[in-house]
């Protein structure tokens, strides 16, 4: 027996019909579902006209219409296809809600703050019609206060969480939420609202040539790149490393916009981590950093403003027209570095940067060039196509040594011999920075240590088309060991 009559699927960061658990719940429980997804104008307005990720979003979309109206189809219905509202999420949901005459919503969990207050609302929206709101979790294996210490505090060091993680995890969080047996629960959508997905710039944003997708879209995109991955998971523990090497996965922009099932990804990684596959257990633990982070953002959202660790809240960086005009040559690439500038390269013409290197260019903004962490963490949630808010600020507080389980703050990553240990041939280099290609092997990677002759030969100008290093990596780092020597006094 069907609990309710008529139930609203809001899609949020889950964009796919597969393993998706607020639709299974959804379907389960109503004789009649509508679909909805929301192009929220609280979002979307702060966001550039070209954007790769709303771009990556819509064609998820056209796909996840596509599947709705192909299940509705094989249990002889039409026009199951997907409700596409443009406008503020509360209103657009309270208003279909009402107009559509459902006795429930049901929703994946979003923990960020932002979207934790917008939920709220829509809460006490629907409850004031008599209408319920469903959440359930989908985004993560274990979230929020799922996984706690002996003493019932959330975690703040990661192994301890994740041998917690491992030794909690059992076949209720491996199991496959399959909407697939209620799939003539799907509701014909009503002719005012069957207007379909919009197009880019129904919404007011342009294609542009800086939007283009270097990745598949849509949860077919997901498992082309999951079967690809799945043949060479056993070389990722060490391939990853590697920029120039084919060695992570890409799935991370799946996973942040749910075209991926996290419990699929887990069903592919633990039973080979099980076998001792070091690469399956590299990219399980991947997998696990990722709850840690969100369990963080969930029980603290002070981090989304503020260091994890109050004490780094008093370290003095530097600002003013210095400090912006180094900002703007580690945004645009130009710091003398090659590597960084090549990773820098990577994320402004792909959206993409290779993990290795996120953890290089942000050691160098806050550690080389004393810059504050969150400078970083708005270029990257502006730039990366995989932006997910509680990763980005995790690692960008980890690389600071401000946040949860961070690096020490005496470790401070030399950018040449990262350079020298993950790109020696200088192909990753070569290829983001070819003002640099003619250079040797050796001399690829500090091109102000290479004498006039080889660089005249290779045809870089220092100064000229290629500049020199904004900062002494030597001096900076000692610049920052007495910067970070408040935080030292302060544990003292």
């Amino acid at each position: 027996m069907n609990t309710y009559d008529k139930g609203l699927m809001w899609f949020r960061r889950d964009l796919r019909w597969e393993d998706n658990t607020a639709l299974h719940h959804a379907l389960k429980a109503c004789r009649q579902v509508w679909c909805v997804f929301v192009f929220d104008t609280d979002i979307l307005n702060a966001l550039p006209r070209v954007d790769r990720r709303v771009a990556f979003l819509r064609e998820s979309l056209v796909e996840l219409d596509a599947r709705l109206r192909q299940v509705g189809a094989e249990h002889g219905h039409a026009d199951t296809g997907l409700i596409v509202l443009n406008g503020p999420a509360v209103a657009s949901i309270g208003g279909l809600a009402e107009r559509l005459g459902v006795q429930a919503v049901f929703a994946n969990h979003d923990d960020e703050p932002a979207a934790r207050q917008r939920d709220a609302q829509v809460l006490g929206l629907l409850a004031h019609h008599g209408t319920m709101l469903h959440t359930h979790k989908d985004h993560v294996i274990f979230e929020r206060r799922e996984v706690l210490t002996q003493t019932g505090q959330p975690f703040g060091v990661f192994t301890p969480y994740k041998n917690a993680w491992l030794k909690q995890l059992g076949a209720a969080q491996m199991v496959n939420h399959d909407p697939s047996p209620w799939g003539q629960h799907l509701a014909a959508v009503p002719p005012g609202l069957s207007a379909g997905v919009p197009s880019l710039a129904d919404i007011g944003f342009e294609a542009g040539p800086d939007a283009a997708l270097h990745l598949p879209t849509g949860a077919s995109g997901a498992q082309r790149l999951l079967a690809d991955f799945v043949q060479r998971i056993d070389r990722y523990d060490h391939a990853r490393n590697f920029p120039a090497v084919k060695g992570p996965s890409y799935l991370g922009v799946h996973l942040r916009f749910g075209t991926l099932s996290v419990r699929q990804a887990l069903r592919v990684a633990y039973p080979l981590h099980q076998t001792g596959n070091a690469g399956a257990s590299t990219w399980l633990s991947e997998l696990i950093w990722r709850d840690f982070y969100h369990q963080i953002m969930a029980n603290h959202p002070h981090v989304v403003e503020r260091a994890f660790k109050p004490a780094y809240d008093r370290i003095n960086f530097e600002h003013g027209k210095n400090a912006q005009a180094l900002f703007a040559a580690w945004c645009e690439g130009r710091t003398g570095y090659p590597l960084v500038d090549a990773a820098m390269a990577q994320i402004n013409q792909s959206g993409y940067m290779h993990n290795r290197l996120r953890m290089v260019v942000a050691s160098f903004l806050v550690k080389d060039l004393g810059l504050h962490w969150s400078w970083g963490e708005r270029y990257f949630a502006e730039k990366l196509l995989d932006f997910d808010l509680a990763a980005n600020n995790g690692g960008w507080q980890w690389a600071s040594s401000s946040g949860c389980d961070a690096q020490p703050y005496f470790r401070i990553f030399n950018p040449t011999a990262q350079s020298e240990k993950f790109d020696p041939q200088g192909k990753f280099i070569r290829r983001y920075v070819p003002v640099l290609a003619g250079l040797s092997d050796k001399d690829i990677h500090a091109p102000w240590l290479t004498g006039p002759m080889a660089l005249a030969e290779a045809g870089v100008r220092l100064g000229d088309n290629y500049p020199l290093p904004v900062v002494d990596h030597a001096a900076a780092r000692a610049t920052t060991l007495q910067r970070y020597a408040v935080v030292k006094a302060a544990a003292a």
